[in-house]
């Protein structure tokens, strides 16, 4: 795991504690929000054994019901259908929970919390101007009634581009990665659209409007998310 990817993932799980109105939180204040989040993903690993274990029993409890029992075709695919999927989430709950122990050592790293600090701060102190900016950039919609985690993953890439003077490719690359972590396909995509549009709002005149394509529009040249 890069430590800016870690330092970027508990800014956003830092950033959906805090109030609406957190322009004026102290930076102490801001750093016992991101001692939360750590302690929050160091019981998320636990969590997600527990989970898991729970839905691969599921889905072995599943096929031997099955088996003892007489059935026609279409009920047994479906079961077995059933239990794939339940051993699939079962996976995916193992993977995140092996990435886990790394996420919370390196999160606990001061270069890692120095980061996302910094990303937090640039969020709170700028907020107006950043949901000012997505929503001249966000076609046919707007961002408060977009998902909380999406909202955030754009805040904290516009912190990114605006103000902490990340690279344009590597700011969107990112938050396309916490989208799919975090959120859905067509939520990435969505994510990625807009960002691409937003380094175009920037480069422009302030006062020149951005027109034509819509972010699935953008999203479908773009399919790879990149």
């Amino acid at each position: 795991m890069q430590a800016r990817s870690i330092s970027r993932e508990l800014a956003l799980l830092s950033l959906s504690q805090l109030p609406k109105n957190s322009s004026k939180l102290s930076q102490h204040q801001l750093n016992d929000f991101i001692v939360a989040a750590v302690r929050a993903m160091t019981l998320e690993v636990h969590e997600s054994l527990e989970t898991a274990a729970a839905e691969l029993k599921r889905g072995y409890d599943r096929l031997m019901d099955e088996e003892s029992r007489d059935s026609d075709i279409t009920s047994s695919k479906a079961s077995l259908s059933e239990a794939i999927e339940l051993t699939r989430h079962a996976i995916d709950r193992l993977g995140m929970a092996i990435e886990l122990p790394e996420f919370v050592q390196l999160a606990n790293q001061a270069e890692v919390q120095d980061y996302a600090l910094e990303l937090l701060l640039a969020v709170t102190q700028h907020r107006q101007e950043i949901d000012e900016r997505l929503d001249r950039t966000i076609v046919d919609w707007q961002l408060e009634r977009l998902p909380h985690v999406e909202q955030n993953i754009l805040r904290l890439a516009a912190a990114e581009l605006y103000y902490v003077g990340t690279a344009d490719q590597i700011a969107i690359n990112e938050a396309v990665e916490l989208t799919k972590r975090y959120s859905s396909e067509k939520a990435y995509r969505f994510v990625n659209g807009v960002l691409r549009r937003l380094v175009e709002l920037r480069d422009r005149p302030q006062d020149e409007p951005i027109r034509g394509k819509s972010d699935d529009a953008i999203a479908s040249e773009n399919p790879s998310g990149l």
